[in-house]
């Protein structure tokens, strides 16, 4: 987990990993680092899925240039007007893949309003088929938030000697922009902590726990015979019980014991219970930290 971050976030090579790892007692292999990024970034970028904000109304298309194998391919990336990536997609071919690329961000995300692009040919059909509704946008300087972040893309790929297939090239790109919305804060997990952090802290949030748009959604890791539903008369479904962070949560250390978590109260049937369990805790918008051994 600990490589496969490291390899996405930062500008290394896979021997750069493999040494890292040796100085820190893991004695491994640069080709091991390669198979378990091949084989782990799409799992981890699926895992964090269902806590991944949507993106906005306002998308920005465009293009880039990467070298596969010794040929070019085009990248198509899109970002929404806070920075997040929609999605990227590497391809041989650039019309085809225009529309390729457009049906799938619709298929998984709302359509937008407005769809930002430069002047290329091929953008106006598409989007009139796929998106009648939403207003293309083609002015000077208009698509400058995508060309900007292209940049990002091509600094992580400069320490690399190269990619060597499309398969490849696509996981390494994808997982570069997971990182990228990760850090950005684009995800409910570890949210509360400083951007410096958020991509060493989220292998430790749960991945399931609910969204902050959602907060009266019971957390998947909440048993109901355990003590945080037990506070609440009613249980989580109440509103009056929840945890403080959708990425904390409640979680099991390997001894399968409670580890402490954070409880926040509110109006409900069950929250003078919890006020008395955790002692001054208002109505609203104060947490209080509990250990599993005072419960």
């Amino acid at each position: 987990m600990v490589a496969v971050r490291w390899y996405l976030r930062y500008g290394l090579s896979y021997r750069d990993v493999e040494e890292l790892l040796v100085e820190r007692g893991v004695e491994v292999d640069h080709v091991s680092v390669f198979r378990w990024v091949q084989r782990f970034t799409l799992l981890l970028a699926e895992a964090a899925r269902p806590c991944r904000h949507s993106p906005g109304d306002r998308w920005f298309v465009d293009e880039t240039y990467v070298e596969v194998g010794g040929v070019w391919r085009y990248v198509y990336r899109a970002v929404d007007q806070h920075g997040q990536v929609i999605d990227v997609l590497v391809s041989a071919r650039r019309d085809a893949a225009a529309r390729r690329f457009l049906c799938r961000a619709l298929s998984t995300f709302r359509a937008p309003t407005e769809v930002v692009t430069d002047a290329a040919a091929v953008y106006p059909a598409v989007l009139e088929e796929l998106v009648p509704q939403a207003w293309h946008h083609v002015e000077q300087y208009a698509n400058n938030p995508i060309e900007a972040d292209h940049s990002q893309l091509k600094q992580r790929l400069r320490p690399m000697r190269g990619l060597r297939t499309d398969r490849t090239a696509q996981v390494i790109i994808a997982g570069h922009a997971f990182m990228q919305s990760l850090r950005r804060g684009h995800y409910e997990i570890a949210s509360e902590v400083p951007p410096t952090r958020r991509v060493a802290e989220s292998p430790q949030r749960s991945p399931n726990s609910p969204r902050r748009s959602d907060p009266r959604q019971c957390p998947r890791s909440i048993a109901p015979g355990d003590p945080l539903t037990q506070l609440c008369g009613s249980g989580c479904g109440s509103g009056s019980v929840e945890p403080y962070s959708p990425g904390c949560g409640l979680t099991r250390n390997a001894t399968g014991s409670l580890d402490a978590f954070m409880l926040i109260c509110r109006p409900g049937p069950g929250s003078a219970i919890c006020r008395q369990a955790s002692g001054a805790c208002p109505d609203r918008g104060l947490a209080a930290t509990r250990a599993p051994s005072q419960f």
